[in-house]
């Protein structure tokens, strides 16, 4: 019987139609997984149990963690289900926020109003340092932060917004910040977010484009580190099967 190797897969959660999972998707595949793309908002589901996903990634998107929508709430009840199943989990921006929501933390604007759309600086922690080595510089797109929540270790902090990466349990992480930006995604969201330079504490457009230039090899070279700590290989995972073929008539 011929059998053919199935991936394991990565649920990606997207917030938008036309979102991607831009750099941290591209970089799974290049891993050997497959991505199980959900985008909650227009009706797609979320799994019941992570059986069939070796991990999850939560992205952002222009709502807030506390608006009253209906799958806001979905996802963030869903989040017990990788918690409860201790299985690999990242959120990102609102993916994050939502998970500090879960976890019982509060997720605000700022004192004055401030955002953080551009490249600001970031500080590791002694126990983020003692984990990866993390650039300097990142990109950011959000105008709320969040408290850290009970039990988890804070990994990096930022000027404005002090909680900017933490770690909950051993497979938990949650990032403020945009590892997944490829200069299409900045284009983008730079034209679509036009109106939101104007606000305090936000880049320009040209500000943000030359700090790609300047500050995104070691924003790439911390997601392959990142993601080696995380997730790993599809093919050191226990989870590599193999099925059956169908005969072909």
């Amino acid at each position: 019987m011929n059998t053919s190797v199935t991936k394991p897969k990565i649920l990606i959660i997207l917030h938008q139609e036309a979102s991607t999972p831009g750099r941290v998707g591209m970089r799974l595949i290049e891993r050997g997984f497959d991505l199980d793309i959900r985008r909650p908002p227009i009706g797609d589901e979320l799994p019941e149990t992570m059986d069939e996903h070796a991990g999850a990634v939560m992205f952002g998107g222009p709502m807030s963690a506390n608006d009253g929508d209906e799958f806001v709430k979905r996802e963030t009840d869903w989040l017990a289900v990788p918690l409860k199943e201790d299985r690999p989990f990242l959120g990102i921006c609102l993916g994050a926020q939502k998970l500090v929501r879960h976890l019982g933390g509060s997720v605000w604007t700022h004192p004055q109003e401030l955002v953080e759309i551009g490249y600001y600086p970031l500080h590791a922690t002694p126990a983020g340092e003692a984990l990866l080595d993390w650039p300097d510089m990142i990109y950011h797109f959000h105008r709320e932060g969040f408290d850290l929540p009970n039990g988890a270790e804070l990994l990096a902090s930022g000027d404005t917004y002090s909680n900017q990466a933490f770690r909950y349990g051993e497979k938990t992480y949650a990032f403020q910040f945009h590892t997944e930006l490829t200069l299409a995604m900045l284009c983008k969201w730079t034209v679509k977010g036009a109106h939101r330079m104007i606000l305090p504490g936000a880049q320009t457009r040209k500000q943000q484009l030359d700090g790609r230039m300047m500050y995104d090899a070691p924003v790439s070279a911390f997601l392959d580190n990142f993601l080696d700590l995380w997730i790993g290989r599809a093919d050191d995972l226990a989870e590599l099967r193999t099925v059956p073929m169908a005969k072909s008539a």
